[in-house]
């Protein structure tokens, strides 16, 4: 028995041990960015895709982020800047996943889940120095949204052939992917992943 106390004990302190080797959660770890930098410019992000109005919510979200998330001051001016995030949208493919049958009041297939995937290309550069702190053309990001069905704001139903056109800045799942993009980019951007 006295064992078996001394061996639980080892583990809990080999345990306790282990914990400060570095490990963090992404999102609220140490930030990988040097320490000259203080200001960050976001200029607009680019669309290089058909979708409406997403380069606005995406700029807005991950301007949003970096105010509430990091120690960082946000400019739109690169001039005004320590350093500067520029990114672009190079495509964006959202499917419908899930389906709603019919119903007596809907009679027709309603979509009331989507895919969202989504390839950009982001770049944050040192302004005096050019010197690139981080850059990828292959930053993905991919999640699952429900939709607002008819009877939840929806202004017709979300049929197999419209959910692109469901999906738009009006659509409360749009202002959630436009959030979840800009947590993964700055925790991306600030933490060198």
């Amino acid at each position: 028995m006295k064992r078996r106390a001394m061996r639980v004990l080892g583990v809990v302190f080999i345990g306790l041990g282990a914990g400060g080797c570095g490990y963090h959660v992404a999102g609220h770890g140490q930030d990988a960015l040097p320490k000259t930098i203080h200001v960050i410019a976001v200029p607009a992000i680019e669309n290089d895709t058909k979708a409406f109005k997403i380069e606005q919510r995406l700029t807005a979200a991950t301007i949003h982020e970096f105010l509430a998330r990091t120690k960082y001051k946000v400019v739109s001016d690169p001039n005004d800047a320590d350093a500067v995030l520029t990114g672009k949208v190079l495509t964006l493919e959202i499917l419908p996943l899930l389906f709603q049958t019919p119903t007596a009041t809907t009679q027709t297939e309603q979509a009331t889940a989507m895919i969202v995937n989504m390839k950009c290309e982001v770049t944050l550069t040192e302004r005096d120095n050019e010197k690139v702190l981080y850059h990828t053309d292959n930053f993905v990001f991919r999640n699952e949204y429900q939709l607002a069905t008819s009877g939840q704001n929806a202004t017709s139903p979300t049929t197999r052939g419209n959910v692109e056109e469901i999906f738009q800045e009006s659509d409360p799942a749009f202002q959630r992917m436009a959030q979840d993009f800009a947590a993964r980019l700055v925790a991306a951007v600030t933490e060198n992943y």
